[in-house]
């Protein structure tokens, strides 16, 4: 089953329609037990990094992320899903992370030109082949919408980068995890492709 975890923050339902849309049913839930239970976790976001690790320790769902994670299960995290499996991030001071993957979390600081947050489509420019994008386009375009933005400290872990206007990081992948900064669930046909791709095991 594929299980989305739910941690009173992120656009939940969203994330578990668009799945259904690409023919897999989801669950969402904040037990503890089903996330140790579950075959492949979600774990969106949308929010501020510190709200959202209260909200996991609150609820006491760090312990079984992170033994679903060493168990090698499938993994996908979603825009704030991303960011909070890095050490730290300095979004409103500096706050810890899951830790998961070396690097940190830091905010856009552009011209004023170019709008912060970062909204919108935007492309991805494949950086490695990784099976689950095998069916998706180099240069296809996903919906994004973050003022930060994770910098991982192995460049072997990058995926995918995007152009704001300089390239950044827009999704990790480190054996049983992908992560991205986009969302696909907000991304049309070619997001449920990601999903689709992430629910096959591929």
């Amino acid at each position: 089953m594929i299980t989305i975890i739910n941690y009173g923050m992120g656009n939940l339902r969203s994330v578990q329609k668009a799945f259904e849309q690409a023919g897999f049913p989801a669950l969402v839930t904040s037990d503890p037990q089903k996330i140790e239970e579950a075959t492949r976790i979600v774990l969106p976001g949308v929010g501020a990094f510190a709200d959202c690790m209260k909200s996991l320790q609150r609820r006491k769902l760090i312990d079984p992320i992170l033994r679903a994670i060493e168990a090698k299960k499938p993994f996908l995290g979603i825009c704030l899903g991303l960011q909070i499996l890095f050490e730290e991030s300095e979004e409103f001071g500096i706050h810890k992370g899951l830790g998961v993957i070396p690097g940190r979390v830091v905010r856009f600081r552009l011209a004023k030109k170019y709008k912060v947050p970062h909204m919108g489509w935007n492309r991805i420019k494949k950086q490695k082949r990784l099976p689950m994008l095998a069916e998706i386009p180099d240069g296809s375009y996903f919906y994004f919408v973050h003022s930060y933005y994770v910098i991982p400290e192995d460049p072997e872990v990058v995926v995918t980068t995007t152009d704001y206007p300089r390239d950044f990081c827009s999704s990790i992948a480190k054996e049983n995890i992908f992560a991205c900064q986009f969302h696909p669930e907000k991304s049309q046909k070619i997001g449920l492709t990601l999903l689709k791709a992430f629910a096959e095991g591929k």
